[in-house]
């Protein structure tokens, strides 16, 4: 029997992919969990045209990470911290701070997108975050850490 899966199936394939399984295994365990559906014709259109609007819509949301990206690039992020006599920080510098500092800047980016070369900055000095704006458009974005 062919199903369409309508969310990832360990050992079995991802959403939206169509596969045969056994007749039992489609009808007592898949389709009654909802994880998959009978792949009957109109079922066949309804998946080719989901995938088609989820492409285009993908494609716009790829145009205008790469926009961003563009704005991005040029763009010089400091951050403050307290800093001791011998130049190291009181407490660290990490994503939330650097996520901060974007926004200040008039862009909307949030920390989770942002990965740092370390897990917390911890002296003053010049880093590079990249920053994940969609699935294949990565931004390093260089920010200097300066003492209050």
């Amino acid at each position: 029997m062919e199903i369409i899966l309508i969310q990832d199936v360990e050992r079995l394939g991802s959403k939206d992919d169509i596969v045969s399984v056994k007749d039992g295994y489609a009808r007592n365990f898949l389709i009654p969990q909802n994880k998959a559906i009978a792949a009957t014709t109109s079922a066949r259109k309804v998946l080719a045209e989901n995938i088609r609007q989820r492409a285009h819509k993908e494609e716009r949301l790829r145009e205008e990470a790469k926009a961003i990206a563009e704005k991005l690039m040029n763009k010089n992020v400091k951050i403050g911290a307290k800093v001791s006599s011998a130049g190291k920080i009181f407490g660290s510098v990490n994503t939330i701070q650097v996520a901060e500092a974007i926004n200040k800047k008039g862009f909307e980016i949030e920390r989770k997108q942002i990965t740092l070369p370390e897990d917390s900055i911890k002296e003053v000095g010049t880093y590079t975050a990249k920053i994940k704006l969609f699935k294949d458009v990565i931004v390093d974005l260089e920010f200097e850490v300066v003492g209050e």
